[in-house]
């Protein structure tokens, strides 16, 4: 049986570490030993220990290296590792790793030592062949929706998430929180009359959502029946970007901050909005919507088209900062003059299927097989 020690040392829970979290499920499940290090903060992990997973807490890089056995461990990164951490793990172990990070405008340099790269979509893939990588596992290991994770109550929380580092993100972002908190506290999310848009993503740079808003915001904010739900936490500077992106909705545009019930938010979605994508992987909220039957609005280019079947589970429109956002502008008023809206787990079962569990299990023996045959 392949032991395999995975490694997830972020901080925080993005689609990264859902992800980290199904593929080590269906690891397991596929027939190897996982052993899971993670960052001791993150709850995410706290129930998922089984006969086949062991869930090991690490501080830091230091630790990992500590509790990794001494040579010769097949080691699968999640998480970006520095530099130093790399080159004394590719010296003792058989190193590979998945880079969730698009290749786009960055260097693969640092991903020369991985004796085996995995990557989320065929996009990435792509693009890592383009960046002169050669170590290039040749399928993308798509994700699936995870969306057991918390029963909580959705409702109102802060939308800050306050990076330690930053001096102004402490100060500055942890009184906004306050604020924020003391005037609306737990106030439960509530669906309002008209159409309602949502993002369900955490706030930050890949997703490009100041960007894309600073041009679909004012075609939003024209139609009056139309609302704007954010579900997410970022850090200071990028909320504060989207706030004054989305500033001309008014009250219509709403913060609802991290939630970990997001599978009681896509079903209250008219349709998920993605951000912008040659920065994105995959988008497991685009893969999370369509299994609650919420479709999706992304913009026509990949990811996206990989994972939105156009007519069937969501529209993709042309990129906005191609056309000032005149082709999302007509689908917009296609819906709301009355455009049969889809229903994705009907409508794309087909699509979605390869989404899905069963089908993860499938990709995970592909990986085992291919950890197994490293030398």
């Amino acid at each position: 049986m392949l032991h395999i020690h995975h490694v997830n040392l972020q901080p925080i829970v993005g689609g990264g570490e859902i992800y980290t979290r199904a593929l080590t499920r269906a690891l397991a499940d596929a027939g190897a030993q996982v052993t899971l290090y993670v960052n001791p903060t993150v709850r995410l992990w706290d129930d998922l220990a089984g006969a086949r997973i062991a869930v090991v807490k690490s501080g830091n890089e230091q630790e990992l290296l500590q509790q990794l056995p001494d040579k010769g461990a097949v080691v699968l990164t999640e998480s970006p590792i520095s530099p130093q951490s790399v080159e004394r793990l590719a010296n003792a172990h058989r190193l590979t790793g998945f880079a969730h990070m698009p290749m786009y405008k960055r260097s693969g340099e640092s991903l020369r030592p991985y004796r085996l790269l995995f990557t989320v979509s065929r996009y990435c893939v792509d693009l890592l062949r383009a960046a002169g990588l050669a170590n290039v596992y040749p399928e993308p290991v798509y994700g699936i929706a995870d969306l057991a994770r918390s029963g909580e109550p959705v409702i109102r929380r802060s939308p800050y998430m306050v990076d330690r580092r930053k001096f102004r993100d402490v100060l500055v972002g942890g009184l906004n929180s306050l604020l924020d908190i003391s005037l609306h506290e737990k106030k439960p999310f509530d669906k309002r009359p008209g159409l309602t848009l949502g993002l369900v993503s955490l706030i930050g740079p890949i997703k490009q959502f100041p960007e894309l808003f600073s041009i679909l915001a004012p075609i939003l904010a024209r139609r009056e029946t139309v609302n704007l739900e954010i579900f997410g936490s970022g850090g200071y500077a990028q909320v504060r970007d989207l706030r004054r992106a989305v500033a001309p909705l008014g009250r219509r545009a709403r913060f609802w901050g991290y939630q970990t019930n997001v599978g009681a938010i896509y079903p209250q979605l008219d349709y998920l909005m993605t951000g912008l994508p040659e920065k994105e992987a995959l988008g497991l909220n685009a893969l999370e919507a369509q299994a609650c039957g919420t479709p999706v609005l992304a913009p026509d280019a990949p990811p996206f088209t990989e994972t939105v079947l156009e007519g069937a589970s969501g529209f993709r429109y042309r990129d906005p900062r191609q056309d000032g956002g005149r082709h999302f502008e007509e689908i917009i008023d296609a819906i709301l003059a009355g455009r049969p809206r889809p229903d994705p787990r009907i409508a794309a079962r087909e699509h979605l299927a390869q989404f899905s569990y069963p089908a993860l299990v499938g990709r995970a023996r592909g990986v085992i097989k291919a950890l197994s045959d490293l030398t």
